[in-house]
């Protein structure tokens, strides 16, 4: 027997289990929320209908199939709280994502610059202080914010304010959060492209007369393209739906569509209608995503 035959049937069984496991752990869930999303809510265990029964026929599953609306999609639609609750939740992911980058890009291009024995103690030290569970992190922030918290103690010991700050529950100490917590994931990506960038690239362009700044401009950034939308990505779209950090740290006067949701789905026991918000809340990130792939395969149709 070949050695191409006894890697065969591995091969095929690694090729189909990313395949396997998106389908049970991503699309049947994805099924069973989009189904309660076309139901109806009452007041009942479970609290939507219609329910289906696997013994109960044919018939019955076509009669249930035909109970199926997409009011929920329209309240979504056409009520102020939710379409409020989505452009916020995009607004402050696109924010929060364009800080994280603006920081990330200058930390991420001097660690590239480090001696090789170096990146990697640096990288270790973006990365451990996030081994800590991340709910503990976001309370230290509580305390660090709050009222008479670190911060407004070490402020008031140097008299640079006379009375304590309202930092916490504001925009201010969410974005804070959210940058301290998402940190790591633009720094990786953009690390990982700048670290394997062509040096002699910027030497040819200082030969022929380039400066500095124009080389960054001219030659870096465009390579660096793809760390760039790799490391949006991975900031915008947990960002988008994030529930802890806005709910800890930020206001309670606007709602993130993570704090809608859960409230619809814990509070009101609105099942149908959160199902609703979390469908096209994946709908909408899955936008960002299609662009990137398709820009993904242009540049390598351009080689």
């Amino acid at each position: 027997m070949n050695g191409r035959r006894i890697f065969t049937r591995p091969a095929r069984i690694a090729a189909v289990a990313p395949y396997l496991w998106m389908v049970l752990f991503f699309l049947v869930p994805f099924g069973f929320v989009l189904k309660i999303s076309l139901s109806e809510t009452v007041i009942a265990q479970p609290p939507y209908l219609p329910t289906f029964d696997v013994f109960a026929g044919w018939e019955a599953l076509r009669a249930a199939l035909a109970k199926f609306s997409t009011d929920n999609f329209y309240l979504l639609a056409t009520d102020d709280i939710y379409i409020f609750s989505y452009l916020r939740s995009v607004t402050v992911a696109l924010t929060a994502t364009a800080i994280l980058l603006v920081i990330g890009y200058p930390v991420a291009y001097a660690m590239a610059k480090l001696p090789r024995r170096w990146q990697a103690i640096a990288m270790m030290l973006v990365v451990v202080p996030f081994w800590t569970s991340f709910l503990i992190r976001i309370y230290a922030w509580i305390n660090i914010l709050q009222h008479d918290g670190l911060l407004n103690s070490l402020l008031l010991a140097f008299n640079i304010i006379d009375k304590p700050m309202p930092w916490l529950s504001t925009d201010s100490a969410m974005y804070l959060g959210m940058v301290y917590s998402y940190f790591p994931f633009m720094i990786l990506p953009l690390f990982a492209t700048l670290a394997k960038m062509d040096g002699t690239l910027l030497e040819a362009a200082a030969d022929l007369g380039c400066s500095r700044l124009k080389a960054f401009w001219l030659i870096t950034v465009p390579l660096s393209l793809p760390g760039i939308g790799a490391g949006a990505l991975l900031c915008f779209i947990p960002i988008a739906g994030e529930f802890v950090i806005p709910d800890l740290l930020a206001g309670s006067d606007n709602m993130m569509i993570g704090q809608t949701l859960w409230l619809e789905f814990f509070t009101n026991r609105d099942w149908p209608v959160a199902s609703a918000i979390a469908v096209v809340m994946l709908a909408l990130l899955l936008v960002p995503l299609l662009v990137y792939e398709h820009i993904q395969r242009k540049q390598l149709e351009h080689g």
